[in-house]
């Protein structure tokens, strides 16, 4: 096991082996509301919100739930922005005993109805300008109330019979929460939506248990580098994102800190709060460190108060990091998780040596090995490229309702990341490519089918393929290759505008390529791999 070569990097103040205790998510808000309830917990605008008044809302949003009927294992959905309002909504969903579906709020009508009715959520949480959208949808779902939080601006669209602006909705709820049975191991928390080989997303399943190992893993990991109640977070990755939940919401909270919230990345709004607040702990994606690092005079706002820059989702070029921590005295570690293990697994340790261009060592408690593709069973030695496969007590209960995709991803305890890699002497993990086939676009996960099934809807189009290209500032962006039917003559900007009519801004093509035919297997499958290769050589 490759966990078992990293073991002697651990410190002897750092443990590998680790107790998850029987506890929920939010027994941990309450903790720390009890323990540092006149500190900031959150930041917004400058507007601050205790521990203590945290908590306070949390009960309020909790028995407003309960008001109006929400049971336990019901599926509330979030679709808001980072804020304030986020926090309390994820927090008392789950001290309600429901469970949190967690939805980007940058998603079209048709990819908000999938969700929606695939989870069965019967109330949603969202931003009052996105209420529109669930309104062009609602009959296809099974939502029965919503929930909508604005910013000081009035409503766009009067509200339905039933749903409510979320002052009201709090006014519903006593603060007295009735007490509701919580097994940590075996209740789902959260839905977190991921995507895969067939391109229907998937519901990971992420009990209570998940949840909490995974912020205890990454607190025992960072141990040394952070002081309780002493931190300063800046989350601007958006929080539906499963890397933000854990790094930026549910780790701060942990730690007592205080999380400075950003609704999205602004390269100036985002740098002036670096300076005003000083910030000690800054999760993010490698676009935003390039947008950070070729910013004139960056030096000026004061970064190095950042102890530790938490970097995943994408791959970090390694010219990127040493700008970044040469300009701002930043350490950059990079790290590796999915979805389906809430997410972390991997980071480079603060408590040993930093190998660039690896994702570092296993948490605590965390096992890895890299596997032969062809069976996924036989482990392979260092430096052998294989399939990537963990377990750990972060690793989800499976997919929600898909118990064939299910079977494929868990197997005999071990996940199947799907992602190929090598794991050296010491353990270090390298990520060498995905046998999935997504593309990892500015931190967005975009599913090449979702484009795809888009671009098969125009009716000029005969075949279609979407495939990641390198990016110097997103990573990776979509192109899309299309082959048009015979007779029909169409322009890029066509393709586009029907593109951005149905789907989210990020997973539209930045280039459009019309060609004659495309490479195929001789069993007339798409090579998409050929055509990937052929777009990542240097022109």
């Amino acid at each position: 096991m490759s966990e078992k070569r990293a073991l002697p990097l651990y410190p002897e103040h750092v443990s590998f082996h680790i107790d998850i205790p029987d506890k929920t998510v939010c027994d941990v808000l309450y903790e720390r509301a009890a323990q540092f309830g006149s500190q900031p917990a959150l930041t917004f605008y400058g507007k601050t919100m205790t521990y203590a008044e945290l908590a306070a809302a949390v009960n309020r949003f909790a028995s407003s739930l309960q008001a109006r009927g929400v049971q336990k294992g019901d599926r509330v959905a979030i679709m808001l922005p980072n804020c304030p309002q986020y926090v309390i909504a994820y927090y008392g969903i789950l001290q309600a005993g429901a469970i949190v579906t967690q939805v980007n709020p940058m998603l079209v009508e048709r990819e908000l109805a999938y969700l929606l009715k695939d989870s069965g959520a019967e109330t949603i949480v969202m931003y009052e300008p996105l209420y529109p959208r669930l309104a062009a949808v609602r009959s296809e779902t099974a939502v029965k109330q919503a929930v909508t939080v604005s910013f000081g601006a009035p409503p766009s669209t009067a509200l339905a019979a039933g749903d409510v602006t979320l002052d009201e909705f709090l006014a519903e709820g006593s603060g007295a929460v009735r007490p509701v049975p919580i097994q940590p191991a075996h209740d789902i928390a959260v839905l977190q939506y991921t995507g895969g080989t067939t391109g229907r997303s998937k519901g990971a399943m992420l009990t209570h248990r998940n949840i909490l190992a995974n912020v205890l893993q990454c607190a025992e990991f960072f141990k040394g580098t952070f002081e309780l109640g002493k931190e300063r977070y800046l989350t601007v990755i958006p929080l539906f994102h499963v890397f933000a939940m854990t790094s930026g919401m549910n780790l701060a909270i942990y730690q007592g800190a205080e999380n400075i919230l950003l609704p999205r990345f602004e390269l100036k709004e985002v740098l002036e709060t670096i300076r005003d607040k000083q910030p000690t702990v800054f999760p993010g994606v490698p676009t935003m460190y390039v947008a950070i690092t070729n910013t004139p005079g960056v030096e000026q706002y004061g970064i190095s108060s950042i102890k530790t820059c938490n970097s995943g989702s994408a791959p970090m070029p390694l010219e990127l990091m040493r700008d970044f921590e040469s300009k701002t005295g930043a350490v950059v570690l990079e790290g590796y998780g999915l979805s389906e293990a809430s997410p972390v697994t991997h980071c480079n340790p603060p408590f040993a040596t930093r190998k660039p261009g690896t994702v570092g060592i296993g948490m605590p408690l965390t096992e890895y090995k890299v596997v032969d593709v062809a069976t996924g069973t036989q482990e392979l030695p260092p430096g052998e490229v294989g399939e990537l496969i963990i377990r750990g007590p972060q690793v989800m209960k499976g997919y929600w309702n898909m118990p064939e995709e299910t079977a494929a991803a868990l197997r005999d305890g071990w996940l199947y990341t799907g992602d190929l890699a090598t794991i050296d002497e010491e353990g270090y993990v390298t990520i060498i490519d995905r046998k999935k086939d997504m593309i990892i676009a500015g931190g967005y996960n975009v599913y090449p089918r979702d484009i795809e099934e888009v671009l098969y809807e125009h009716p000029a189009v005969k075949e279609a393929v979407a495939i990641g290209v390198p990016d110097p500032y997103r990573g990776e962006t979509v192109k899309a290759i299309i082959v048009l039917k015979d007779g029909q003559e169409v322009g890029e900007d066509d393709i586009l505008a029907h593109c951005r009519q149905n789907l989210a801004a990020y997973k539209v093509p930045r280039i459009i390529e019309f060609r004659t035919e495309l490479p195929k297997t001789n069993v007339g499958k798409i090579l998409r791999r050929a055509l990937r290769e052929e777009a990542s050589r240097p022109q």
